[in-house]
C-alpha cells in the first residue's frame, strides 16, 4: 500500500482500488516493437495498415517516427515498407503484398494467429465454423477472411446462438475474437454446446490471457468501488468489455476514459473508493498520468489488486531480430 498526503485539502481522501495486471500485454509490446524496429532497420517512412494497436497516444507517438497509418494497401507506394497491424488481416491482405511485390510484416498477435489456424483445422475437417465475435471489429474481419465466402458465420449473441440453424449440425466448429467478455462468451458457448453437443472448440481457450486477468482482477475491485475508471480507446474492444464487467460485478458507475484530460470530476461527488484498470493497448504512461491527476485533487491512498504476474513475451519476426 502507497499513501500520499500531497492532495488538495478540499480533495478528501479517495482510496484508489489499482487493478494488476493493467495496460499493455506481450502481443501489443510485440506489434509496437515490430514498428520502431522497422524505422530503425528501414528508415523513415514505414506504412502501417490500420493502427498498429488500438490507442491513439501509440499511433500518434509512431507517426512522429515516422510510421504512416493506412487503410488500404493501395494508399503504400510501390516501394514501401508495410507492416500489417496487431488485429489480424484477411488473407487477401497479404496476397495482395506479394502481387505488388511489397515487403511487409505480420505483428499480428501470435494469439490472434492461432485462432486463424484452429479456423483453417476446422475447414479442412469439413466443418463450418462459428466465430463469436463482434462484426466490424478489425480481429474478426481478419479470421472472417482466412476462409472462403460462406465458411463461417459471426455469431455475435446467446439470442443469434439459438437462432442459428446449421446445415449439418454433426460438422460444426466454433473459434472466438480473443478480447471478448470471458461470461458473455461462456454464456454463448453453453447455448451451442447444448444445441450442438458435437460441436468442436479450440484446443485451449481463445480469449486471451491478458484479457481474461484484466477482466478478473476488475472483478475483484469493483463490488467496492462507487465508480471504476478504465482507461483505453473507445475503439478498444477489450477495453470496453472492462467497463461491462465492472458495471456487471457491482461497481456503481464505469465510465472509459482515454487519459487524464477526459475524467469528469463531478463524478466524483460523494465517491471514497475509485478503481483504476486500463486496456491491454494502453501505455503505462497514461495510467501514470491519471494517478497524478488524482494526486493532485485527493488525499491518495493506493491498493494494488493482483490476480496474477504476467512474464508472456512474444518474438520479434526474424527479419527484425539481428
Amino acid at each position: 500500500m502507497e499513501s500520499s498526503a500531497q492532495g488538495k485539502p478540499e480533495g478528501g481522501r479517495l482510496t484508489l482500488l489499482l487493478a494488476a495486471p493493467r495496460g499493455f500485454c506481450a502481443g501489443v509490446e510485440r506489434a509496437i516493437r515490430i514498428v520502431e524496429l522497422s524505422l530503425q532497420k528501414y528508415g523513415a517512412p514505414v506504412y502501417v495498415r490500420h493502427e498498429i494497436v488500438h490507442n491513439r497516444y501509440v499511433v500518434e507517438r509512431l507517426e512522429r517516427m515516422g510510421a504512416v497509418f493506412i487503410d488500404d494497401l493501395s494508399q503504400a507506394p510501390d516501394d514501401a515498407k508495410v507492416i500489417f497491424s496487431a488485429h489480424g488481416v484477411p488473407k487477401s491482405v497479404p496476397a495482395e503484398a506479394k502481387r505488388r511485390g511489397l515487403f511487409y510484416l505480420n505483428a499480428t498477435c501470435p494469439l490472434v494467429s492461432k485462432v486463424h489456424v484452429e479456423a483453417e483445422r476446422h475447414f479442412a475437417a469439413g466443418r463450418h465454423v462459428l466465430l463469436i465475435g463482434h462484426a466490424g471489429h478489425p480481429e474478426v474481419e481478419g479470421t472472417l477472411g482466412q476462409l472462403p465466402d460462406g465458411a463461417i458465420t459471426l455469431v455475435e449473441t446467446a439470442e443469434e446462438a439459438r437462432a442459428f440453424v446449421a446445415a449439418d449440425s454433426a460438422r460444426l466448429a466454433f473459434v472466438t475474437q480473443t478480447t471478448l467478455s470471458v461470461d458473455d462468451t461462456e454464456e454463448i458457448v453453453a447455448v451451442l454446446r447444448r444445441r450442438f453437443p458435437s460441436i468442436a472448440g479450440p484446443h485451449r481457450e481463445d480469449i486471451c490471457y491478458a484479457t481474461t486477468n484484466r477482466q478478473e482482477a476488475i472483478k475483484r475491485i469493483a463490488p467496492r468501488a462507487g465508480l471504476v475508471l478504465v482507461i483505453g480507446a473507445p475503439n478498444s474492444s477489450n477495453s470496453l468489455r472492462l467497463v461491462e464487467v465492472a458495471l456487471r460485478s457491482g461497481a456503481r458507475n464505469a465510465l472509459l476514459i482515454q487519459r487524464a484530460g477526459d475524467i469528469d470530476w463531478t463524478l466524483f461527488d460523494g465517491v471514497t473508493v475509485l478503481g483504476l484498470s486500463a486496456g491491454a493497448s494502453t501505455p503505462d504512461i497514461l495510467i501514470d498520468e491519471v494517478i497524478a491527476a488524482l494526486r493532485e485533487r485527493f488525499d491518495l491512498t493506493i491498493e494494488e489488486t493482483s490476480v496474477t504476474r504476467e512474464d508472456v513475451v512474444f518474438n520479434v519476426p526474424r527479419a527484425l531480430a539481428s
